[in-house]
């Protein structure tokens, strides 16, 4: 370990009081011990008995309230429950320090098995995409579709907006990066990401800002903070490199579950010219390309992206018939199957395939 590096932080050691996680409205919060760590869990209360279940996982540096507005979308539609990954959210660290995409995963895996609520609908935004697409693979026996915003899956090409997330996993980077940022104001860092992670930043409105602001304080609290962003930033670069039954793109081959790929044309850090490419790769797949979204599509288009995936359960048979017919396919545009060039649509509803867009290059 460099000794510029900071060590890893156990859940046992730290309990810092900082201001209690906002909890939307229809929402709860809760917390749910396992081995070796311990996860918060968002929820929705379910509209009525019998829905699917469904599970969230979010992004390197974000939370379950990333997903908030979607699951508000699916209400009467799934189950949903929203996880903080260890070290992100209202999760303290995992005991063991293990920030991987594997040790993420398996955290991810230990929460199915205890809640026995298999198989879900899982649903992962960037580093998320990652965790799924593994839990998704050596866990079929969990997962009864696989739904995907911007999944970071290896790229040879990464985008040069990319690169200071890249080197974050860097040994003393991220403690350089606190000293070269000291001076910078909760808002400034808020305004920074969205600029980076949104398509259309002026879209967020100034509650969202300033929601993110009173998040990000209470974050930044947390003496592991820097670290579990520091390391969950190194495990995706560390799964970039793994080569044979170990690699993402394997992995994705062998996901079995029905997959919906949603890719934004302005996405900064993943390449939108991966849209095709995880098309192809998982062997049953849906694209849904969304011209003006960036990297998180589910809170720029949360009605798009909820349209897309009542489209996958009417399919799937997940979706009651009456439910189907009145907000089933609404012309919001799911793609055809695999590699056999999916349509792809854009959130204005015109039509503007991935390889013509000229975003992400």
């Amino acid at each position: 370990m460099s000794s510029t590096e900071s060590p890893s932080v156990s859940a046992a050691s730290v309990l810092p009081r900082v201001a209690p996680v906002r909890v939307g409205e229809g929402e709860r919060l809760r917390s749910v011990g396992l081995p070796g760590v311990t996860l918060s869990i968002r929820s929705r209360r379910p509209a009525r008995e019998g829905l699917p279940p469904a599970l969230y996982v979010h992004g390197l540096g974000g939370s379950s309230q990333n997903w908030s507005a979607l699951m508000a979308e699916l209400d009467g539609v799934v189950d949903s429950e929203a996880v903080d990954l260890p070290g992100f959210g209202d999760s303290p660290p995992p005991d063991d320090g293990d920030y991987s995409v594997t040790g993420h995963a398996r955290a991810v895996i230990r929460h199915l098995d205890a809640a026995g609520r298999g198989p879900v609908h899982l649903f992962g935004n960037s580093l998320g995409g990652a965790v799924t697409t593994r839990v998704a693979a050596v866990r079929p026996d969990l997962v009864r579709t696989l739904t995907l915003v911007s999944p970071a899956l290896p790229e040879l090409r990464i985008q040069r907006t990319a690169v200071p997330t890249g080197l974050l996993g860097v040994p003393g980077v991220a403690a350089l990066f606190t000293r070269f940022t000291q001076g910078w104001t909760a808002e400034q860092r808020v305004r920074g990401v969205t600029a980076l992670c949104y398509g259309e930043p002026g879209r967020v409105s100034p509650e969202a800002i300033q929601q993110a602001v009173e998040e990000l304080e209470r974050r930044l609290q947390l003496p592991y903070f820097w670290d579990a962003m520091a390391r969950s930033a190194r495990g995706i670069v560390n799964a970039y490199t793994l080569g044979g039954q170990h690699g993402l793109w394997r992995q994705a081959e062998r996901v079995l579950a029905p997959t919906l790929l949603i890719y934004g044309g302005r996405d900064q850090l993943v390449g939108f010219r991966m849209a095709h490419k995880a098309a192809r790769a998982f062997r049953d797949s849906r694209l849904l390309s969304l011209p003006d979204a960036g990297h998180v599509a589910m809170m720029e288009y949360p009605d798009v992206v909820a349209g897309a995936f009542r489209e996958l359960l009417a399919e799937v048979g997940d979706l009651g018939e009456r439910e189907a017919g009145g907000r089933g396919a609404g012309g919001r545009g799911v793609g055809g199957r695999g590699a056999g060039g999916p349509a792809d649509t854009g959130p204005r509803g015109a039509a503007e395939d991935a390889t013509t867009t000229g975003a992400g290059s």
